[in-house]
């Protein structure tokens, strides 16, 4: 019965939280933390996968999914706060020791909580979750670093237009081989989600705020060195955001981080999720105390 998902909510720095959970409440956490524009939703698939031998925790993040969406008046929507919820929800599920599956947002918000309490992750999973220059395509990040450099209705108008439907399902489809491996319930699902009352006005503040995490780069890649954390990288190489030159920079600061590049696109999951559930399954095995 450990492969059951069960859908739940809690309450983490005075926020509801939303999250999916299966596996055995003993066996080691992997805590899932997903990215833009999408929610746990994109790891409904790899939870079941892997629940028999690992206790998987997928929350949404605060505006994301099915979690609380508190407006811009009365949140401050930072990666510094957002990291501080997920802390809290951490510490709520008393999760002291876990890995972390990683991708897009999910990854600053998961490097804060790592090199706030490195005693607590055990290995990291990241997938297109970046930390490196080399893996910023620049052509798609210039309007983002504008908007944060300089927010005006100017800078803010391409970011506005990222969260059509179209661009959603481009997150998706793009740089995928096959797109018929790609189902469509997935961008529909987040774009229904983004179209929440005021979801436009909190995307636009966390796009605003990206440009801390570049920041943090180098203090995210001293905590690699320092800590010699097992990774694993599992990128999809023909991902138009981030780049593969981000999964393999990880090699410099952690060089027995292994490194896999999938013929996929950003959201590797959705055509390679059973190549992945095995490579994460092996991974784990190998570094996981048991």
């Amino acid at each position: 019965m450990d492969e059951m998902v069960r859908y739940r909510t809690t309450v983490a720095g005075g926020q509801e939280i939303f999250y999916r959970e299966a596996g055995s409440p003993d066996a080691p956490v992997l805590l899932l933390l997903h990215g833009y524009p999408t929610s746990s939703h994109m790891f409904r698939d790899l939870i079941p996968r892997l629940a028999t031998r690992y206790r998987l925790v997928a929350p949404d993040h605060l505006g994301f999914g099915y979690s609380a969406a508190p407006s811009v008046d009365d949140f401050d929507y930072t990666f510094a706060n957002l990291a501080e919820i997920t802390a809290a929800f951490t510490e709520r599920l008393g999760l002291s020791r876990f890995a972390m599956y990683v991708q897009d947002y999910g990854a600053p918000i998961g490097w804060r909580l790592a090199t706030a309490h490195p005693e607590r992750v055990t290995a990291i999973v990241t997938q297109n979750g970046n930390a490196y220059l080399d893996g910023l395509d620049e052509e798609f990040w210039a309007p983002i670093r504008a908007y944060g450099t300089d927010p005006s209705p100017v800078t803010e108008a391409p970011v506005r237009q990222s969260q059509s439907l179209e661009a959603t399902r481009w997150q998706y489809t793009h740089g995928v081989p096959d797109e018929s491996l790609v189902s469509p319930d997935a961008w529909r699902h987040d774009f229904a989600l983004l179209q929440r009352p005021g979801n436009v006005d909190i995307q636009l503040r966390i796009a605003r705020d990206y440009i801390t995490n570049i920041e943090l780069y180098p203090a995210f890649q001293e905590y690699f060195r320092a800590s010699q954390v097992p990774l694993l990288a599992v990128w999809g190489a023909h991902d138009e955001i981030f780049r593969p030159g981000g999964a393999t920079a990880f090699q410099r600061d952690l060089p027995d981080a292994e490194v896999h590049l999938l013929p996929a696109g950003h959201f590797a999951l959705e055509s390679h999720g059973a190549q992945i559930a095995r490579l994460v399954d092996d991974f784990l095995g190998r570094v996981l105390p048991r």
